[in-house]
């Protein structure tokens, strides 16, 4: 795919119209293209928006795309941020036109998305041994140069699987072996002579190619600094040793990748440690919740906090639900609930109330439950809160706030909507 053809499957995002696929969006502008009501810049508080409505802020979006772009340059680190967050391919186009390197995804569906839609370069962070996604993956690199995709593995019945499906290939699937956080971890080669093993099933293949090593640092059993810190000086180590062995010759370069959003501080440590070898190393982050980031899991566990010099990123999304029941002093009830907000790590905040254009802290408001489409808010005497208030949550774990919206307002501090993202799950 060209970079015209790219630029144009963007494009037709715009030509898209609105009608009731959309949660939030203005009733009336049900007909338009999603670029006719961009053009519009409706507010999101007075131009017809329905709650509940997820919004994004323009302003927080802009910034955590620059702080992780910066980040990675000062410490010399490639970035291929991990798609599966937003499945969303302007967010895509945005990250590398702020410096990213490729994207990372999980799945074949993923790829394919991130193909429809011109992206080049593909870190697929995850084993793969479906047949027909790899015929078809076959079929992407044979009919595309300038694509390029990397995949895991972690298992000599996988790389067998893997040479039978793409036997007939004219281009070799490049692959890392993944080394596994650890005994009880997820995936992964559990010992270093199983990497051995697993390389050496790779060599005996004429599909597949050895490009380096990776693994996932978050999945370390009881991680903390100490923990992370020695099994990243091990995937270090894996990937020298396979150096010495001669098991990248012939490449132009040597892949090390880890790096969730939890302990990329570590990797740029350990991956700055890295010894000269016998070719260029590319030192690769996947980090992915940065691009929105979030109000509890991540706003917890940010390296950003342990690095504080570096900067911090910005909570970006905010859901904006209404009072539709408040049957005591104790109690309210809102519009959204399990289907519009993330609940798996940890409950929506309570944030900010809006009456009458005017807008203030949520004091004395909390949610203790959600319903399918109901948020259950816990209220003391102090909490000033009427049916039909605007109630703004705050959100955890952006990997499972944006699947639960097709097409998102980016809103500006004013309210002011300027784009709308586009998601694909």
């Amino acid at each position: 795919m060209t970079a015209d053809t790219a630029a144009e499957s963007l494009a037709r995002l715009g030509a898209e119209r609105v009608d009731h696929r959309f949660k939030g969006l203005p009733p009336d502008a049900g007909g338009l293209t999603v670029a006719e009501l961009t053009g519009q810049r409706r507010n999101l508080f007075t131009g017809g928006f329905a709650t509940p409505v997820l919004a994004l802020s323009a302003e927080r979006l802009e910034h955590n795309l620059k702080l992780m772009e910066t980040y990675a340059a000062r410490h010399g680190l490639a970035f291929a941020p991990h798609g599966k967050t937003s499945m969303a391919p302007q967010l895509f186009q945005r990250q590398l036109e702020h410096g990213a390197w490729g994207i990372t995804l999980a799945v074949p569906h993923q790829v394919r998305v991130a193909r429809a839609f011109g992206t080049r370069r593909v870190f697929l962070a995850n084993e793969l041994v479906d047949a027909a996604a790899l015929r078809w993956i076959a079929a992407e690199l044979d009919a595309d140069p300038d694509f390029e995709l990397v995949c895991y593995v972690d298992s000599v019945r996988g790389v067998e699987l893997m040479d039978a499906a793409l036997r007939g290939a004219t281009r070799p699937v490049d692959v890392v072996v993944e080394l596994a956080a650890g005994e009880g971890a997820r995936t992964g080669v559990r010992t270093e002579a199983e990497c051995a093993a697993v390389a050496d099933a790779v060599a005996a293949t004429r599909t597949l190619r050895l490009v380096g090593v990776a693994g996932y640092e978050g999945e370390v059993p009881k991680a903390d600094t100490e923990r992370v810190t020695a099994w990243l000086r091990r995937l270090v180590a894996l990937a020298v040793d396979f150096d010495r062995a001669g098991r990248f010759a012939g490449l132009d370069g040597i892949i090390v990748s880890a790096g969730g959003s939890a302990w990329f501080d570590a990797v740029a440590e350990v991956f700055a440690e890295i010894p000269e070898l016998s070719l260029p190393v590319l030192k690769l982050l996947r980090s992915g919740a940065y691009v929105s980031h979030d109000d509890g899991h991540y706003r917890k566990l940010t390296p950003f906090n342990r690095v504080p010099e570096e900067g911090a990123l910005e909570p970006a999304f905010r859901l904006w639900t209404q009072v539709v029941s408040r049957p005591s002093a104790e109690q309210a009830f809102v519009n959204a609930g399990k289907r519009d907000a993330a609940y798996d790590l940890d409950l929506p905040f309570a944030q900010v109330i809006r009456r009458d254009g005017a807008e203030r802290p949520a004091t004395g408001v909390s949610v203790t439950a959600l319903s399918d489409q109901h948020a259950w808010l816990a209220t003391t005497p102090e909490a000033d809160l009427e049916v039909g208030d605007w109630v703004g949550l705050g959100l955890s774990h952006p990997c499972t706030s944006f699947d639960k919206w097709q097409l998102i307002p980016v809103a500006e501090a004013d309210g002011t909507v300027v784009d709308y993202v586009r998601t694909f799950f």
